[in-house]
């Protein structure tokens, strides 16, 4: 059964992002250069990315999507840092519906 909440196929962020640090942000490069070494750029690392060029909630996530892998992180790391739903979701900027979607998919308890 194909899982609706997550998208298998996804853009080429490494490229995008090369592009807009040559383009507008050229002095913060160096800054996400060990990001963008990686050979793939998870979902993590857009939102790590987007934090250091844009600062923490500049930019707005709609139409976003995430792998498995990066959700299973997330819910790992709420659970680590012992953090609600609304916590999570003001951190990363995530809507707290979408958490608890994911928690309810993966059947992931705190």
């Amino acid at each position: 059964m194909k899982n609706p909440l997550i998208n298998e196929a996804s853009p080429d962020y490494k490229r995008i992002y090369k592009d807009l640090l040559e383009m507008k942000y050229p002095e913060k490069k160096e800054a996400c250069s060990i990001i963008l070494k990686k050979t793939k750029i998870t979902a993590l690392d857009v939102i790590q990315i987007n934090r250091i060029i844009f600062g923490k909630n500049k930019t707005k996530r709609k139409h976003r999507s995430y792998d498995k892998n990066s959700i299973t992180k997330i819910l790992k790391y709420q659970y680590d840092n012992s953090m609600t739903n609304i916590g999570l979701a003001k951190e990363l900027g995530i809507s707290r519906n979408t958490i608890a979607k994911w928690k309810k998919y993966f059947q992931y308890k705190i």
